[in-house]
């Protein structure tokens, strides 16, 4: 939860109806299909790199070959033919034709890398192209190993940024989020974002906390709320995640994963509007936030985020429903306010409802806090690609 008001509840079953975007031509293109195979990529831009991603019809083995002018990937699967300009950071174009994939590469952008993703539940498998700046060509390899996951790497990676991520527990200090008999919401979120933290950095990945102790940004919600998104907003973050825990009715219970998108009207906007504030803050910070998702469709940089949002967050669910049992309640979209504003992939996770006599009382416990934790670092290693 991310307003002062509590509790809250979601009505007799607890469940809320699933908002979804609003459609588009081109994200529906990007964002909702994953298991057709696409030719045209997906492209988001990062301070350090750009990202390009292809959807696959299934799971494939991989030849790279990268030189100073381009990387060119051999599949064992085929695409439609296809070919175009490109104009983000460090790829000019790109071409596919049967199983071979080609992107060519701008000036000063000669280090690159590709790696095939897995088709978990309910997707598609991924072909993903780095293309980073300011590499040296001699010092990647020109034929990695046959494998799925084969990744074509430099010799020495001492000059490439380590990843960063924001991990935000939500609530804190003045704002208690939701209580219940057995756990209350800022307390459960701080330890599980610490817990987090240091699986992360144990794999090498730098962490930004909102909060590390029992304290809030600013007693104003529009301010915290605000404070909180920007720590992502400089170019250097991978990746944002804000923690929270559920409440509704008895029972309620399981996890459910959302990125930002435009929400449906009248009740179905009741979760944002208690997790923006509550109340009229709530109100108006979701009416805001809703606009925002609706000039969305027409910006294609926001759609790439919406992209690689809707991707962090459908791994986010997968891995902490398969860490913990809990009931899968999908990912979905709504207007809030502290994923809005980040220029980086930015999801907001309910870890459970601490309502449920029964799933209350786990999120109780340290050992369940500590399950969540390995699923929610599993899920971000994946998405950036870490061992």
């Amino acid at each position: 939860m991310n307003g002062f008001s509590l509790p809250r509840t979601k009505g007799a079953s607890g469940r809320l109806p699933r908002p979804r975007l609003l459609p588009a031509l081109l994200l529906t293109a990007l964002c909702t299909l994953p298991h057709a195979a696409h030719a045209a990529p997906r492209i988001g831009t990062h301070d350090t790199y750009t990202r390009l991603v292809f959807d696959l019809p299934k799971t494939s083995a991989l030849d790279v070959n990268v030189t100073a002018q381009s990387i060119t990937v051999k599949l064992g699967v085929k695409l439609k033919s296809e070919q175009g300009a490109l104009k983000s950071p460090g790829v000019t174009a790109y071409a596919v034709s049967g199983g071979t994939v080609t992107v060519t590469l701008a000036s000063g952008y000669g280090h690159a890398k590709a790696s095939v993703l897995p088709a978990p539940a309910g997707q598609g498998a991924r072909l993903v192209i780095d293309v980073l700046k300011g590499a040296t060509v001699g010092s990647v390899p020109v034929t990695p190993p046959r494998t799925p996951s084969a990744v074509t790497r430099p010799a020495s990676t001492s000059s490439l940024r380590r990843p960063r991520v924001v991990l935000d527990a939500g609530h804190g200090g003045i704002d208690p989020g939701m209580s219940s008999a057995w756990v209350v919401e800022k307390d459960v979120t701080l330890d599980v974002a610490l817990r987090t933290r240091a699986e992360l950095v144990r794999h090498g990945v730098d962490v930004t906390m909102v909060r590390s102790t029992d304290t809030q940004l600013s007693t104003v919600k529009r301010t915290d709320l605000d404070a909180r998104s920007r720590l992502a907003t400089s170019g250097t973050v991978s990746a944002y995640v804000s923690i929270h825990v559920n409440s509704g009715g008895a029972a309620a219970q399981g996890i459910e994963t959302y990125y930002f998108g435009q929400p449906l009207g009248g009740s179905n906007r009741s979760l944002a509007v208690e997790e923006n504030g509550g109340g009229s803050t709530g109100e108006e910070l979701t009416r805001q936030a809703a606009s925002s998702a609706q000039s969305a469709l027409g910006d294609i940089l926001s759609q790439a985020k919406l992209s690689f949002s809707r991707d962090l967050a459908r791994r986010v669910q997968i891995s902490l429903v398969a860490a913990t049992g809990a009931v899968n309640r999908g990912v979905l979209t709504d207007a809030f306010y502290v994923i809005k504003n980040p220029t980086t992939p930015a999801v907001l996770v309910e870890v459970g409802y601490g309502s449920n006599p029964s799933e209350g009382q786990k999120l109780a416990t340290a050992a369940y806090r500590d399950r969540l934790a390995q699923g929610l670092a599993r899920a971000i290693l994946d998405f950036l690609h870490t061992d």
